[in-house]
């Protein structure tokens, strides 16, 4: 949970330390407030298994990702320490003492916790050596059927190479002997992706509840696929690859399309280097040592994976028809102002801004609506829209091309570069492009990361701009796992800088001005720093007797840029009070004397993906609700700032405002799924006071808190925002 050492006394003295914490301890330390779900008995079983499911597939995209390039960095030589004051082998070393201890703990969980409960609650995760001597027979009966004919031997020996191991694939590596055939021979068994992870045992009821792994059937009939051998070592291991390539290496050919530059690197990657061995505990050593040589690894780069290799096949444990085993479900509800029965979207839109809450407010009732309905009205002339991520059936597809081919003019900027989703992107812009919506690929050098919508309606005063700018994908499907605020809007204001944005992403131009939008990386970083510094005077002010003071809260799902951190620190040392709500990493360090004693940073993980940005400044205002208010795609991070395309925009509408006071306040309250953060990057988790009322806030937690307001929301008079 945390460290109860005490931060050095001299931890930034004379500015020798560094006044950042490392990026990937501190992304590691979210990922165990992850794993800390798991832990949770407080909550249902089957949600305990999903977050051991989640944690993985966390920690994998961390491999790809960061550790292969703080690794490509340790090869090549880089001595420079990073602003934590770690040289990349230190890193890594940190990295591996880290995720050493939580894989420890993610397997103690699952073995002393998670399975002996599954089979409490009737859901038996059977080994072989479990089942009985009829199981046995029927499973080796339907191995032989749905499996065997599947599987693929590979044999290493002068006629076999030794083969490509594909990244996260599963895998069993043996030795196996042929007598007087010298030997032993390598070999390897892929199990496929494509196979389920669980397979029912036969006399059961719709809900399995006795269920034999994959792995376990395949290690059991491993000597049916080595007839005539003596096995004589086996172990179970999983690789992980680098998922980028370099730069320089993906736009070698100038020429090229980014289109065709982004499939490139897609072939690339498949075949990128390997960062990461999991293997079982005690891996007989003449595999373990052929596996690092072919593989090019070093014993620092081996993982020991107790309890299960692929703790992402929980997922679909958790998936198992066991309502009474998770939460309840919910049903996101259509938002007070769009409810009325014969008023269309724009009808309301024009009344006032309206804010929207996901998933606590219906996605499909109301973004998904507000492009559907924009395709079909004969009086919308235009449509323009950002596609970060989007679901592989998304509606917004569906939309555009229908609204492209009843005459509409539809531009899609779509970013090809959304790491792990670009051959989804790449195939949705060829299908955009063929049903006549103008395809832009954004800015070079830039990532477009905005979520913004502009609808362009013909009215009888003239063009009228419609707009919704969010601070999540276009992606029905994390719309109900993630938390996302948005606003629908008409306002002139808002929507003509819109326009400008999106002239500069189709078409060519240079640095823009915008009046109202914060957009990087043209004028947010600026405008963040003066607001930030208002703050400033605004302490001052305070200190000579006049005003509030200085105040500063924001949402966020990750803090690092340094620039904006030393602003967060200046602006603590002259009083402005600043209160962080970091989900993810934040290299800011609350709490250090004559540093940064008025900051504090809170981070709230549970049942939801908290990924809303929202910021506010007091703006010199003791009521909140008449400071200033954003929202928007953009962290504080460098790339967010100087490298993506992000917009944000202020929020005005008094009841938008209040609404996210409401949301700010409950995840400050929150005494249930809120951890606070100490200079040293630890984290102490809340508990509610003894006897506290589960209704409040504060007991309750941020979701459940969310959830009921929602439903006391939907129960009252449609109309209302």
């Amino acid at each position: 949970m945390r460290s109860e050492a005490a931060p050095p006394a001299d931890l930034l003295g004379a500015g020798e330390e560094p006044r950042y914490l490392d990026r990937d301890a501190s992304w590691l330390a979210f990922n165990g407030r992850v794993l800390a779900q798991a832990a949770d008995a407080s909550l249902p079983l089957l949600e305990r298994a999903k977050f051991l499911a989640i944690f993985t597939s966390n920690l994998d995209e961390f491999f790809m990702k960061r550790a292969a390039l703080i690794k490509r960095q340790a090869v090549a030589g880089v001595e420079t320490p990073n602003p934590a004051g770690l040289t990349p082998r230190e890193q890594l070393a940190q990295i591996r003492r880290i995720v050493l201890e939580q894989q420890s703990e993610q397997a103690r969980i699952f073995v002393q916790e998670i399975r002996p409960a599954l089979g409490e609650a009737g859901i038996h995760l059977l080994r072989w050596a479990d089942l009985s001597a009829r199981e046995r027979e029927w499973a080796g009966g339907w191995f032989r059927d749905h499996v065997f004919p599947a599987l693929t031997p590979l044999a290493v020996d002068p006629g076999h190479r030794f083969p490509f191991i594909s990244n996260l694939s599963e895998n069993f590596a043996l030795l196996a002997e042929v007598a007087g055939n010298g030997g032993p021979h390598f070999a390897r068994v892929k199990i496929a992706g494509t196979f389920q992870r669980y397979v029912p045992l036969p006399g059961q009821s719709r809900v399995p509840e006795r269920l034999v792994s994959m792995d376990e059937l395949i290690r059991a009939h491993l000597a049916d696929l080595f007839p005539g051998t003596t096995i004589s070592g086996i172990t179970h291991f999983r690789v992980t690859r680098s998922a980028g390539v370099q730069r320089e290496e993906l736009f070698e050919d100038q020429d090229a399309s980014m289109i065709e530059s982004v499939e490139a690197e897609l072939k690339q990657r498949r075949f990128a280097r390997p960062v990461r061995l999991e293997i079982e505990p005690d891996p007989p050593r003449e595999i373990l040592r052929r596996l690092l040589d072919r593989l090019r690894l070093e014993p620092s780069d081996v993982y020991e994976q107790a309890g299960l290799i692929e703790y992402s096949e929980l997922h679909e444990i958790a998936d198992l028809d066991r309502p009474d085993l998770k939460h309840r479900p919910w049903r996101g509800v259509t938002p007070a102002a769009l409810r009325q029965p014969r008023s269309s979207v724009f009808a309301a839109i024009r009344k006032r801004d309206i804010l929207l809450h996901h998933p606590y407010e219906s996605f499909s009732a109301s973004v998904e609506r507000f492009i559907a309905a924009a395709a079909a009205d004969p009086d919308v002339v235009a449509i323009k829209q950002t596609l970060y991520r989007t679901s592989r059936d998304s509606p917004f597809i569906e939309s555009l091309i229908k609204a492209a081919e009843s005459g509409k003019t539809v531009a899609c900027l779509v970013e090809l570069r959304a790491r792990f989703d670009e051959g989804r992107n790449v195939r949705f812009a060829r299908q955009l492009e063929k049903a006549g919506v103008h395809v832009a690929y954004g800015v070079v050098g830039l990532k477009t990361h905005s979520k913004t919508s502009l609808v362009v309606r013909r009215e009888p005063r003239g063009l009228r701009c419609y707009a919704h700018i969010g601070t999540g994908n276009y992606h029905p499907r994390t719309a109900q796992l993630y938390t996302d605020v948005g606003i629908l809007t008409a306002d002139p204001e808002i929507t003509g800088d819109l326009v400008t944005l999106f002239n500069a992403l189709t078409g060519v131009a240079g640095p823009q001005e915008f009046q109202h939008l914060l957009v990087a990386p043209f004028n947010m970083r600026e405008r963040f720093e003066r607001l930030i510094d208002r703050e400033i005077e605004h302490a001052r002010a305070a200190r000579e007797g006049g005003g509030p003071g200085g105040r500063i809260v924001a949402k966020l799902n990750s803090l690092e840029d340094k620039r904006l951190t030393d602003r967060l620190y200046r602006a603590s040392r002259e009083g402005v009070r600043i209160t962080l709500i970091v989900r993810g990493f934040c290299c800011l360090r609350p709490g250090v004397p004559g540093l940064s004693d008025n900051i504090r940073v809170i981070s709230v993980v549970g049942r939801f993906l908290e990924h809303s940005r929202i910021f506010h400044f007091g703006a010199g205002r003791e009521n909140p609700l008449e400071g200033e208010w954003y929202i928007g795609s953009a962290d504080w991070m460098y790339r967010n700032l100087n490298t993506r395309v992000e917009c944000i925009m202020p929020v005005r509408e008094p009841e938008c405002r209040r609404r996210l006071a409401e949301i700010l306040e409950i995840n400050l309250q929150d005494q249930r799924f809120a951890w606070d953060m100490y200079a040293d990057g630890s984290y102490l988790r809340r508990a509610p006071a003894p006897g506290a009322d589960p209704e409040s806030p504060a007991a309750g937690g941020t979701f459940e808190s969310l959830l009921r307001l929602a439903s006391r929301d939907a129960a009252g008079p449609p109309g209302r925002a």
